[in-house]
């Protein structure tokens, strides 16, 4: 395979190919780097570069300096599949450098085409790019990097390179789990000791550690990763086992009136329902119904009473049972705190949602599961009703989540939806390549 790069610096590669693992793969003939030099193509006293239309800042390498260099490339190696660096192009995962390289690995020309200055003319990448990549949702001053990254990343499943090619298998990213961690020698370093468990030479006893640490590891801090890829029954059972326990809590005291006055909500039983069945998809421990009006209590009593009784309301409708069963009902937010400590020997953290957006120091988003999972607490949601919850209730929250937002300016969601969108965005999986 030979891999060439057009580029604006081609010493920039010669340290790199001329190191570790890519020299050694040169060496045994697996792999021929090259470089191209766009400089070589501009006519003397000339740029290589120039303005973009539309007085945006920066400048472009113009279209005819990569077609030349293409040109030459394809007739000295061959012709290529191209690969343009480039923010338009979809962003590697450890998935998709695998598939690009079962794409490429029968190609006998691989030319990488790196960027500088505001990139490319946009007819460059439509004419020539086999595969438009990019290697994350930032930017840097060129494209040598990102090329030299994913070199790095596509070599590796070359057989030959690697030594061992099971490393490369069971590298982070390549499943749904990231490596557990390693030790070696000392066995005592800066007062921190290698467990005992991996130097016990009990091989079952290890792998087993392993697939614990490998799962704790990604669900506190890849929990975005995670749920973007596809899991076995095993790993499912790995995975809900270092997922903090969750509760959610639909409060209609203290709750804002449309009249602008704070009061109590009535208590609807499609809600009772919905939130039910969406909290126990979810995996929620338990679903908190909070009124402290009398006769609104003794309503949800009695319909509960139907339903958590295995002989009616089992009988009559099972999965609606089943999701019942974990409604509580309490009095004040302070029963539902009570409960939770109770129940799990720690208070819990209270995430707030909010239909008006809060200028909120403790604002967190969708993906930020590491910042509250690290606490070590179990999790409340707490959802209003009526106009929302009053300020009262959103002091109380340790977290705010941002309103659900689409493209579109009706935003009036009924609460079961608003609760079923959030535990999917906060819990649920997002499958992606």
């Amino acid at each position: 395979m030979n891999i060439s790069v057009l580029t604006l610096f081609p010493e920039l590669y010669k340290p790199f190919f001329d190191a570790s693992l890519i020299k050694k793969a040169q060496e045994k003939g697996l792999v021929s780097c090259h470089t191209n030099n766009l400089l070589s193509y501009a006519p003397p006293k000339s740029r290589v570069d120039d303005t973009t239309f539309g007085h945006n800042a920066g400048m472009l390498i113009k279209p005819e300096i990569i077609d030349q260099a293409v040109t030459a490339g394809e007739t000295a190696l061959g012709t290529a599949y191209k690969i343009i660096l480039s923010p338009q192009g979809k962003v590697m995962t450890q998935p998709r450098l695998q598939e690009l390289y079962e794409r490429i690995k029968d190609q006998k020309h691989i030319m990488l085409i790196a960027s500088r200055y505001e990139g490319l003319d946009a007819r460059v990448e439509s004419h020539y790019a086999d595969e438009l990549v990019s290697v994350g949702n930032f930017v840097v001053m060129g494209g040598d990097i990102p090329a030299m990254l994913l070199i790095e990343g596509l070599l590796r499943f070359v057989p030959g390179i690697v030594g061992k090619e099971e490393s490369v298998q069971l590298d982070s990213f390549s499943g749904a789990f990231v490596d557990y961690p390693e030790y070696t020698r000392p066995i005592v370093w800066k007062g921190v000791t290698v467990p005992e468990i991996i130097r016990s030479g009990n091989h079952a006893a290890i792998e087993s550690w392993r697939q614990e640490q490998a799962a704790q590891l990604t669900v506190k801090k890849h929990f975005n990763w995670l749920r973007s890829v596809s899991t076995t029954q095993a790993e499912r059972t790995l995975v809900k086992k270092y997922i903090p326990h969750h509760y959610v809590a639909l409060m209609h005291n203290d709750m804002m009136l449309k009249e602008g006055r704070i009061g109590p909500t009535s208590v609807t039983s499609i809600d009772i329902h919905d939130i039910a069945r969406s909290s126990t998809t979810y995996g929620l421990k338990n679903f908190f119904v909070v009124t402290n009006l009398k006769d609104q209590q003794k309503m949800v009593q009695k319909m509960l009473s139907f339903w958590v009784d295995e002989k009616i309301g089992g009988d009559y409708n099972n999965k609606r049972h089943h999701a019942v069963l974990s409604v509580r009902l309490e009095n004040e937010l302070d029963d539902v705190i009570m409960a939770i400590e109770k129940k799990e020997g720690k208070k819990p953290l209270i995430i707030g949602t909010s239909a008006r957006q809060q200028d909120a120091q403790q604002a967190i988003t969708y993906f930020d599961q590491e910042i509250v999972w690290q606490h070590d607490r179990p999790v409340l949601f707490l959802f209003g009703t009526g106009s929302g919850m009053s300020e009262k209730l959103l002091q109380r929250c340790d977290y705010m989540l941002p309103p659900l937002q689409s493209y579109y300016d009706f935003n009036h969601l009924s609460v079961r939806s608003a609760v079923a969108i959030i535990l999917d965005k906060w819990l649920g999986v997002a499958l992606q390549k």
